[in-house]
């Protein structure tokens, strides 16, 4: 049984929320709470597996709360918000605090769209309740570990880089704003983005990177021709790709292992148009997207980095890469983006 506390200043919103999470069978909230205070407080004394927090609440709002448990009794914390503005910048504040996932608040009962979020919302429980040790990865920087040796038939990279390829999920936004302040606004190459993320959020996710970064961020649209020093984050439902001339082709497919976009999808068509002249990396995330293609860019001699452990919230992709020999140098996200000017 999933144990969730429930914080939510509308009395009729909490209680729909409520509704929602024990409508399933595995899920029961212990508590539901209407400020960030109550939340704290309650998470201590019932230490729940999963909290669902509201952004505007009186007193303590979520951003702070979301801060004053990850601080004192860290537990897995999904955002539930409505994808507006103002809502959107706090949702990403409260990711810099450590929330570890973020939703759209379902819809009423009757609305098109009330299913598809009731279920978004129920995923995102259940899977945060997977996250059984919930770290704030924002850390002194952890020793570096070896790189894996060649693969057999692995190429050694020789030839400049002409693109970067990044993909995330869970745990991936912090790690990834990490990255991309971090490096200089003349970055040289152009840096392709696929990260999970709930729908309807990808321009506030794009606004809030470009905010923290010396590089411009965009969420992708088709026929673009990536520029050096530029970002481009995946937008909702389409996979990411490029076309026979280096443009970004965005497209429909078939979702693959039910993602769209996905980071296997980006992985391919970055070794289909430039071989080992590429940048891969794997940031931290539940599954194993991306994971064997990064191990073809590796053959191809492409420069191939994953997320280590110690840094990430799920080591699942970056875990599963290196498991199968794709990831050429394992580093936390401070030491990816010095290694990334350093190979360009």
């Amino acid at each position: 049984m999933i144990r969730v506390l429930v914080a939510e200043d509308s009395p009729t919103i909490r209680a729909f929320l409520a509704a929602i999470l024990e409508s399933e069978s595995d899920i029961k909230v212990v508590s539901a709470v209407a400020d960030g205070l109550a939340a704290v407080e309650q998470v201590q004394r019932l230490k729940p597996d999963v909290v669902t927090m509201d952004i505007h609440m009186p007193g303590l709002d979520g951003f702070a709360a979301t801060r004053e448990i990850m601080e004192t009794s860290p537990v897995p914390i999904v955002i539930v918000s409505g994808a507006v503005q103002d809502e959107m910048v706090a949702t990403f504040k409260a990711v810099e605090a450590g929330a570890l996932a973020f939703v759209r608040r379902p819809a009423g009962l009757g609305h098109d769209d009330h299913e598809a979020e009731a279920d978004a919302l129920v995923t995102a429980v259940r899977l945060m309740s997977e996250v059984k040790v919930v770290r704030r990865w924002k850390r002194p920087p952890t020793a570096r570990r070896p790189g894996l040796p060649s693969l057999p038939g692995t190429v050694i990279q020789t030839e400049r880089p002409r693109v970067v390829a990044i993909g995330a999920s869970t745990g991936g936004p912090l790690a990834l704003q990490t990255i991309l302040s971090m490096l200089p606004a003349d970055f040289p190459l152009p840096i392709l983005v696929v990260q999970h993320i709930a729908h309807g959020f990808v321009h506030g996710f794009a606004n809030w990177l470009g905010g923290g970064s010396a590089l411009p961020v965009h969420v992708a649209t088709d026929a673009v021709e990536p520029l050096p020093g530029n970002v481009y984050v995946a937008p909702d439902d389409r996979h990411m790709g490029l076309d026979a001339h280096g443009r970004i082709w965005l497209e429909k497919g078939p979702p693959e292992a039910g993602l769209r976009p996905a980071v296997s999808h980006l992985f391919r068509a970055v070794a289909a148009h430039h071989g080992g002249r590429a940048v891969a990396v794997l940031l931290s995330g539940m599954g194993a997207d991306g994971a064997d293609e990064m191990c073809q860019l590796r053959a191809l001699g492409a420069a191939t980095i994953a997320q280590d452990a110690a840094s990430s919230v799920v080591h699942g992709m970056p875990g599963v890469a290196i498991e199968r020999g794709g990831a050429r140098f394992i580093l936390p996200p401070q030491e990816i983006a010095a290694k990334l000017v350093s190979l360009v």
